[in-house]
């Protein structure tokens, strides 16, 4: 039986990857997203317009993707946000961060957990962010959300034992993508992580191979 994953935050630059990656894979693909982005590969599903801050909104999405291929073997939490911005900033994003970055992934887990649990290799991977383990001048809020998402990983792991279900999330350093290009242009972007080799990285603890691995928070750092 081919394996179905769900993935948030499909269209941006991290999803896509993992979106090519994984149809190159033969696997089942949902995408699930607050935006319509450019068309899916023949044959993945696509379920836009979708809050996932909102429970509720989570829930029904989790569910179209199983009406459509009865299975949810592996949830890749990508759906996220970042802001550079000093504690000082009159219009603090912690809020936005932590609804963007935690809840999320939480809201997502919860749908699909009962989905995951029947699967033989139930698999949620979540993206952490290296910057999280030491923070920097304008990351506070960043930073924080991304580790409560490290904290959320390593409890449902904890929680989940006892099931298929493993929870992993990875930690990359600087993505290669235009827009980090743009911020950064005297920086050398052959030393970022390649969305592609992020993808596999992700794929893999996707995959019944990772059995052995739970609350794990693996860096992805390239040459950073």
């Amino acid at each position: 039986m081919t394996r179905t994953l769900v993935i948030t935050g499909g269209h941006g630059v991290l999803g896509r990857a993992v979106v090519e990656a994984a149809c190159a894979d033969g696997l089942s693909v949902a995408v699930i997203d607050h935006a319509r982005g450019p068309a899916v590969p023949a044959g993945a599903l696509e379920v836009g317009g979708v809050d996932l801050t909102d429970p509720a909104a989570a829930t029904a999405a989790i569910k179209a993707v199983a009406d459509r291929f009865g299975r949810i073997d592996a949830l890749l939490n990508i759906a996220g946000g970042f802001v550079w911005q000093t504690a000082d900033d009159p219009e603090p994003a912690w809020d936005r961060m932590f609804a963007l970055n935690v809840k999320t992934a939480l809201n997502a887990s919860r749908a699909a957990l009962p989905w995951l649990k029947r699967s033989d290799e139930g698999r949620i991977v979540n993206v952490g962010a290296n910057a999280a383990l030491k923070s920097a001048a304008g990351m506070g809020a960043y930073a924080a959300s991304k580790a409560g998402v490290h904290r959320l990983t390593e409890s449902l792991a904890e929680e989940l034992k006892d099931t298929s279900v493993t929870v992993n999330a990875v930690l990359p350093s600087i993505l290669d993508t235009p827009q980090n290009r743009a911020d950064m242009p005297d920086a050398d972007p052959s030393k970022w992580v390649q969305p592609a080799d992020l993808a596999r990285v992700m794929l893999f603890l996707a995959s019944p191979g990772s059995r052995a691995v739970t609350g794990a928070l693996v860096p992805v750092t390239g040459r950073v």
